[in-house]
């Protein structure tokens, strides 16, 4: 179900706003997330819960049947082989809420996400003066 509020304060808020049984698929997704990811910050964005480090790195939702996952057009097109049994989009995946969240995956796009973020961090740095 997608929560019908709007203008949530944190990433708990959020979740705390589905079912149980969707609660409990966000959370693990959280969790995960922040492992893959210690240094980023968790914040709203586009009112979904959202992972920031030297810029946005990960998106998600939940909806009726599917998780959304936003991790970029480029996080898509490096994993598109893993990913192509999901329904997505240039940068969006939709994990079936009725299966099991591929959290290994998961991690290892958002690892991705990091360097890739901590490297443009580095040359927008190295451009200025």
């Amino acid at each position: 179900m997608e929560s019908k509020k709007t203008g949530f304060i944190s990433v708990d808020e959020y979740i705390s706003t589905f079912p149980a049984g969707t609660q409990n698929i966000l959370k693990e997704l959280q969790a995960t997330i922040k492992t893959a990811a210690p240094d980023a910050e968790e914040k709203i964005s586009y009112q979904m819960p959202t992972f920031f480090l030297k810029g946005n790195l990960v998106h998600f939702a939940a909806f009726k049947n599917h998780i959304g996952f936003y991790p970029t057009p480029s996080g898509i097109l490096v994993f598109k082989d893993e990913l192509s049994i999901y329904e997505g989009a240039k940068g969006s995946v939709q994990f079936p809420i009725d299966k099991p969240m591929p959290l290994k995956l998961i991690s290892r796009i958002v690892k991705y996400r990091v360097a890739e973020n901590l490297k443009n961090a580095l040359k927008k740095q190295g451009g200025k003066k």
